[in-house]
């Protein structure tokens, strides 16, 4: 059994405490057996079946008036995560897919397409990164113009998009392009395509290890009306930085789920493993990484929950926060898995071995969503900013 008392801390309230135990009983009955033969079903079927039990109605507000809480992101990710790394993928890109609605959207756009993304009848995805601007946003060479005499009808966006999540099964993707009202990152807008429009197309779909549905997208005269921008025309760096700061925190989240997952199956392991004629985990060594294990846990715990606190406590930006949560997560998660592959000798490496599967779903946390280089370049910057001149 996995350790819950972390849902004690102070950081909680009873509704959370008991979400998560709600989540993990239906985890353990619907995520047993996720089939990963075919990916892209595998998605569809992720999604449709937490809309319809209900749980996508916690990826984005459903009424304007009301907050995304990021505890409760935090919760359910690290509880999918811990059972199924697709099926917190299919939460988190609804989430993050749906979120500059949820956040920047006008009545109109939330109405539309927050009802979809939450019953998971829509598939969301966030398309911000390129082939040369996944870390430097400000970099972004996707181009949106005016469409039309005067002020236009709408915009026609041409460019490229690469490492897009949910990219070509999505219903709708939220585009970053520059619309130029200012060099750099203040010259970004966001817009709502759909992904029938005949002006985007996958032309690339990309494998890696730990498969899910990744893509490259074209967008050649891609027109949509005005009605698809998303705030105003310049606010989009403003829009995915607000964004990515409520779910960088269930990055780290997703990551401690797995690493929770590793140390539950580490434990299995030692107690039931004889060598040299008493159980493995009499081995002082063993105990070594056990201990191990369970400090990173609780470390990176501590931080992904304070951030998601101070978030829901009414903190305008917590960047800082965020990429501390995310950042030690993500790299003490990898160390955890990687002592729990070493505890399970060669069933670690053994190809379908949950330990095996969580080496591989781990990797990718520590680069998308800002890489851990990058998060030690926020922190150091929020650090040094807060220094009296």
């Amino acid at each position: 059994m996995p350790d819950k008392t972390f849902l004690n801390w102070p950081f909680f309230e009873e509704r959370h405490k008991a979400l998560a135990e709600k989540l993990d009983t239906w985890a353990a009955k619907n995520l047993a057996h996720v089939d990963h033969a075919d990916v892209d079903a595998a998605c569809r079927a992720l999604v449709s079946k937490l809309g319809n039990d209900g749980w996508l109605e916690h990826s984005a507000p459903g009424a304007e008036a009301e907050k995304i809480d990021v505890r409760t992101l935090a919760l359910i990710r690290e509880t999918l995560a811990r059972h199924s790394g697709l099926a917190d993928f299919a939460f988190a890109m609804q989430g993050l897919g749906a979120g500059p609605i949820s956040l920047f959207g006008t009545s109109a756009q939330r109405e539309t397409w927050l009802p979809k993304t939450r019953s998971g009848k829509a598939i969301a995805a966030f398309a911000l990164s390129e082939a040369a601007s996944g870390s430097d946003v400000a970099n972004i060479t996707t181009s949106a113009r005016r469409d039309g005499d005067g002020d236009g009808d709408g915009y026609v966006i041409d460019g490229e998009k690469c490492w897009i999540s949910n990219g070509g099964i999505a219903d709708i993707y939220i585009v970053f392009a520059r619309t130029g009202e200012a060099p750099g990152a203040r010259g970004l807008s966001a817009f709502i395509v759909e992904g029938s429009n005949p002006g985007l197309a996958v032309v690339e779909r990309i494998e890696v290890i730990a498969p899910h549905p990744l893509a490259r997208l074209s967008l050649k005269n891609c027109r949509v009306p005005a009605e698809a921008l998303i705030g105003q025309s310049g606010d989009g760096f403003k829009i995915a930085m607000a964004t990515l700061d409520v779910f960088r925190t269930t990055v780290g989240a997703a990551a401690l789920g797995f690493a929770r997952r590793a140390l539950d199956e580490s434990l299995k392991r030692a107690t039931s493993r004889q060598l040299f004629g008493a159980p493995l985990g009499d081995l002082q060594m063993v105990q070594g990484h056990i201990a191990d294990m369970a400090l990173e846990i609780d470390a990176a715990a501590l931080l992904i929950y304070r951030a998601a606190w101070t978030k829901d406590k009414g903190a305008a930006r917590v960047t800082r926060e965020a990429a501390m949560a995310k950042l030690y997560a993500t790299e003490a998660a990898q160390r955890v898995i990687d002592m729990a592959v070493q505890i399970h000798g060669g069933d670690g490496v053994r190809t379908g071995h949950p330990v095996e599967a969580l080496y591989r779903e781990i990797r990718a946390l520590r680069i998308y969503e800002g890489a851990s280089d990058v998060q030690k370049v926020v922190i150091a910057r929020a650090v040094l900013s807060s220094v009296e001149q």
